[in-house]
């Protein structure tokens, strides 16, 4: 024992250090060990949760989707197996093409994977869980109440879980509608129900085709369409916002788009003083919102 210690002690400096060094790479790779492991985890149960089945979204089988299509029921988007023929494939893709549906081929395997099940027949469809609303139809109740329109247009929004809160904050305001694009935009589904905290069976959602097209028809009708901007020189509290409106939100990344903030009558923004230069997109959308029902009140 004396004989190690006294070794111990004559070794050389840089032989100590060594030792020691080794300790902490040792350390430090059980470290980083653990925590790769931990992160192979958390992006294993990511992928989980973003590949559950929820098969309240769909219809699976040829019968369900055509029966759904003769209908006239709404449909978010169609899923076809690219292997899948003969039978009423034909008649259903006919029906999807004249009611202007979103149709993407896909592979059986893919398809088998989304539906949960292998009897999907070759084809699954994407339902929301409320009909989509005809604008002009909710425009004409609107009118009949003698109240000022509001309406919402979502440029892009692809994150439910904003479509919901959006929802959620629009029937807290009194607003008449949200409108979303059929393409690029985030579609109802189970997911945004559950966050509208039940606000999607009173907010009427009008799904349309050309986002450009229905705000100058609104232009046309009187509405004055104000678009959010982090750029815009004039901040939301200093526009008026008592009139009919069409309040235009953007993505949650990119913003408005050129053509749709060009189309806009004005830009309005939110006073920002922190490091961070943006809202989520339902919350500067509910604070505005909120501003329009304010200045509407002290009206």
């Amino acid at each position: 024992m004396k004989n190690n210690i006294e070794v111990e002690k004559n070794m050389p400096f840089y032989k100590k250090n060594t030792v020691k060094s080794d300790k902490k790479r040792n350390k430090k790779s059980v470290d980083n060990y653990k925590s790769s492991n931990k992160q192979k985890l958390d992006d294993i149960k990511k992928s989980q949760e973003e590949n559950t089945v929820d098969t309240a979204d769909m219809l699976i089988g040829r019968n369900a989707v055509r029966e759904a299509l003769k209908n006239n029921r709404d449909i978010n988007k169609l899923l076809i197996a690219e292997n899948a023929h003969g039978g009423s494939l034909q008649e259903i893709i006919s029906l999807a093409r004249s009611k202007k549906v979103i149709m993407h081929m896909v592979s059986q395997n893919k398809l088998d994977s989304l539906s949960g099940e292998k009897h999907n027949q070759g084809i699954l469809a994407y339902t929301p869980p409320v009909d989509y609303a005809d604008f002009d139809v909710v425009l004409e109740e609107v009118y009949q109440k003698k109240e000022i329109p509001f309406f919402i247009l979502l440029d892009e929004l692809e994150d439910p879980h904003n479509l919901g809160a959006v929802l959620r904050t629009a029937d807290a305001v009194g607003a008449h509608g949200v409108i979303i694009a059929k393409r690029r935009s985030c579609p109802l589904s189970s997911t945004v129900a559950k966050t509208s905290a039940g606000a999607i069976e009173y907010v009427p959602v009008i799904r349309i085709n050309n986002m450009v097209q229905m705000i100058n028809k609104l232009k046309k009708q009187g509405f004055w369409v104000a678009g959010a901007d982090a750029a815009a020189e004039r901040l939301y509290y200093n526009a008026d916002l008592k009139g009919p409106l069409l309040l235009v939100i953007g993505s949650e990344g990119k913003g408005i788009s050129r053509l749709i903030k060009e189309s806009c009558d004005f830009l309005v923004k939110l006073p920002m003083r922190g490091k961070v230069n943006s809202l989520n997109a339902s919350n500067a959308a509910a604070v505005l919102m909120y501003e329009v029902l304010k200045q509407r009140t002290n009206n």
